[in-house]
């Protein structure tokens, strides 16, 4: 069985290998999209450092907060390294070039040009590291008429057809989605492109510079993308939602498919009085459906019917209730981490599961600027003394929680 250990820097260590634990990055993202490919890369065990300006990302006010961390900022940053520098400060921009000479991989998600107004554009990190790769992530792409536009999430889902198609299916005015579906795409492909540089790498021994865009991203995981492209029209083959004993019930697939298996299975009767390819006769098709699921006394019985007859199922669950469904605490979907105030704090967990290696949550969150001399001391060698430097001139900075960012004991 793996054991597990903390190192001073506050990695969990394990036994086992993770597939990428000698890959250094270089996280200067914010907000999403940029630091859940982060999150991504250091589940599967690189070391990732993540430099945090003074004025703290965004998302440390987002969710519920436990020791000055949010569960935004935690879910999207557990198992990093934290640095605090000062751009503006004199020798900012040096150290986070001297910090990017000694990566493997660097996370961006600013509007295009924005790095190069700091001196820390691709021209000037890939003179200082040639294998460097860097990974862009911006709304609309590094070129293109909108690459300079603000874009959040919301945008891009009402951009990119989503806003406008989802209330087409619901019959409601229009609305955006909760989650940040555009940034967690970006990511996911964002972290796609970053391994398929590494290991081509591999063979030229150069980096490269990913220009990854939300836009394109939503699209190109969007399975109805084809719609679209074709001008078909919208064919919904997603899942209609019943009254059913024990609260809402949600079926799978094309409804005409739910009641052909329902009608072989002979538990429903084809309604009459209208030609079978109407809308007419869909209506009555659900109705009879509806009165069919709320005949049964108690839900067991009716799931038993659906199983019987084929069909996919589903409970319309309330998100608290999700973590503690039987199938959520059987594959351990949440890790628990030290909410640095003496408690413990439930994280969700990465999907990815391997037969000989580990990966996942490892770790604490960590504070800003709490790493500072753990990471100026392992990637560039500093020590305590050059570090202090860097402090009194207002490079390094901290919130002033968890470990002195001074201290490199």
């Amino acid at each position: 069985m793996a054991t597990d250990r903390l190192t001073a820097g506050g990695l969990e260590e394990r036994s086992r290998p993770r597939p990428l634990q000698d890959v250094r990055v270089l996280d200067v993202s914010r907000v999403v999209a940029g630091p859940f490919a982060g999150r991504l890369l250091a589940d599967l065990g690189a070391d990732v450092v993540k430099i945090e300006p003074p004025a703290g990302d965004a998302t440390r006010a987002y969710g519920q907060v436990k020791a000055g961390l949010s569960g935004s900022f935690s879910q999207q940053n557990v198992g990093k390294r934290n640095i605090c520098v000062d751009l503006k400060a004199p020798g900012g921009v040096d150290l986070v070039l001297r910090l990017a000479a000694s990566a493997d991989l660097m996370l961006e998600n600013f509007r295009p040009g924005v790095l190069d107004r700091l001196g820390l554009g691709w021209k000037t990190l890939s003179a200082v590291n040639p294998k460097l790769i860097l990974l862009s992530l911006t709304g609309f792409g590094q070129t293109g008429p909108d690459a300079g536009r603000r874009a959040y999430a919301p945008v891009i889902h009402a951009e990119t057809g989503l806003v406008a198609r989802q209330a087409a299916f619901d019959a409601r005015p229009p609305s955006d989605p909760m989650p940040s579906i555009a940034d967690t795409n970006a990511s996911l492909h964002g972290v796609v492109a970053a391994l398929a540089a590494l290991h081509l790498r591999h063979a030229t021994g150069r980096g490269q510079h990913i220009d990854v865009s939300m836009a394109e991203a939503m699209l190109a995981t969007d399975d109805y993308s084809h719609h679209a492209l074709d001008e078909f029209g919208i064919l919904r083959v997603g899942g209609d939602v019943w009254q059913a004993p024990g609260g809402a019930l949600l079926t799978a697939g094309l409804f005409s498919n739910v009641w052909g298996m329902l009608r072989d299975a002979q538990v429903v009767d084809e309604p009459g009085g209208a030609d079978a390819d109407s809308p007419e006769a869909t209506r009555r098709r659900m109705a009879a459906v509806q009165t069919w699921m709320a005949s049964f006394a108690d839900r067991a019985s009716l799931i038993e019917a659906l199983e019987s007859a084929g069909v996919a199922w589903a409970d319309v669950c309330e998100p608290m209730e999700v973590f503690n469904s039987r199938w959520a605490r059987a594959r351990r979907a949440w890790a628990e981490v030290d909410d640095r105030n003496g408690g413990v704090r439930r994280i969700v967990q990465t999907p990815y599961r391997f037969s000989d290696a580990d990966s996942g949550v490892r770790g604490r969150v960590s504070h800003r600027g709490e790493d500072n001399a753990h990471v100026l001391r392992d990637w560039l060698g500093l020590d305590s003394r050059e570090v202090q430097q860097l402090i009194a001139g207002g490079v390094l900075q901290t919130d002033g929680r968890g470990a002195a960012a001074g201290d490199s004991d």
